[in-house]
């Protein structure tokens, strides 16, 4: 058993204190949020530092580290006490949040293969020991043994960023946080003098990145695609690219990128859809909202694109769209600008922190 007390002391952060609120209203895509993402760790961790939270940050990162090392094998999610996540299941005796069956507890999705893990632990280490913090050789033997895995993984299928109910693709958000593992693997590496295979991370990070924008680029459509054998469908997670550092946000393809999705995801309003449901199917009937973190990533890619501008009145009509408490949905419907999906969402916070922090920087000239 793991050492509940040391999990006691530190702080975990939960993807939305609520289950099965749904989105849309009367429709099945209704999940359990009351678990931490390794995935939401890593972007949250950073917004976090951003703004003083410095304490936070930290005991949110021993946390990760710890829950990976206990568990001895890279979960996607764990439950806040670092264990596993239960099972999930339909409550029949309840009938929903506006009768919007079913209700469900525990997810799916934990054990799900989603290649991404790889890079938001080793980023997360990478963040633990730039704030100050160190790594044990058994710890720094178990992220080596991942950035080895993440060489081989991107080749493989697997469920993405979005938990896809389908049999998977090689998904080109997933690849990018292949070489994200391998690129931190070798920059830890490489700082802290530590044992491994430094020289060939470093490689392999250099040559997957190649592959990424030769591979997923789509010359008709002109446009990355959301898998890395092209076929020219976007998806909003190629956003996150220049944000985890993997492609530049002024790089031509990534511009072009930009201006694809803000085109064909476009749900109005400066809010965009996650994908398109006939272009990329996710094994669920029904359609859903516009993703409200989507938008803060189109802000961030803007701002590095020197857009500042646009990226500003961007900004702010998200931030318009808050409720009277501050506080952000998963999910909006673009048809009546309610909210949809588990609230609040920490993913749609964290949007709102890292934008503006960037946006505030771009403005007074101060690099991100």
């Amino acid at each position: 058993m793991h050492d509940a007390h040391r999990f006691m002391a530190q702080r975990s952060l939960v993807a939305a204190p609520t289950s099965s609120l749904p989105a849309p209203i009367g429709g099945i895509r209704n999940w359990d949020y009351r678990y931490a993402w390794i995935r939401d760790a890593a972007f949250a961790v950073f917004a976090l530092r951003r703004i003083g939270f410095a304490g936070e940050a930290d005991a949110f990162l021993g946390w990760v580290l710890d829950a990976f090392e206990y568990s001895r094998r890279p979960r996607i999610m764990y439950a806040l006490d670092g264990s596993r996540v239960p099972d999930e299941v339909e409550d029949t005796e309840l009938e929903g949040y506006q009768r919007s069956t079913p209700v469900r507890w525990g997810n799916g999705a934990a054990d799900q293969r989603q290649h991404d893990v790889y890079g938001e632990i080793l980023d997360c280490a990478d963040q633990w020991l730039r704030s100050g913090g160190d790594i044990q050789l058994p710890l720094w033997a178990s992220l080596a043994g991942l950035a080895d895995t993440a060489k081989q993984a991107w080749r493989q299928p697997d469920q993405g960023i979005w938990e896809v109910r389908n049999e998977g693709r090689v998904f080109t958000y997933s690849a990018g946080m292949c070489h994200v593992a391998l690129d931190r693997a070798a920059t830890i590496g490489e700082r802290l003098g530590l044992p491994g295979k430094v020289a060939m991370w470093r490689a392999s990070a250099d040559e997957l990145r190649r592959i990424i924008l030769d591979s997923a680029w789509d010359e008709e459509a002109q446009t990355l695609s959301v898998h890395l054998d092209g076929g020219g469908a976007v998806d909003a997670s190629l956003l996150a690219l220049p944000l985890r550092q993997v492609v530049p946000a002024d790089h031509p393809r990534m511009v072009a990128t930009t201006t694809a999705v803000a085109e064909r995801l476009s749900a109005g309003g400066g809010l965009l859809y996650r994908y398109l449901h006939r272009e990329s199917p996710d094994g669920l009937a029904g359609d859903e909202g516009a993703f409200v973190l989507c938008s803060f990533w189109m802000v961030d890619n803007l701002i590095g694109q020197g857009r500042i501008d646009e990226a500003e009145q961007l900004y702010a009509s998200l931030c318009a769209r808050a409720s009277p408490l501050g506080l952000l949905s998963e999910q909006i419907d673009p048809s009546t600008g309610k909210f949809m999906g588990n609230f609040p969402q920490a993913f749609s916070h964290i949007g709102i922190i890292a934008s503006g922090v960037n946006l505030a920087r771009a403005k007074a000239g101060v690099n991100a």
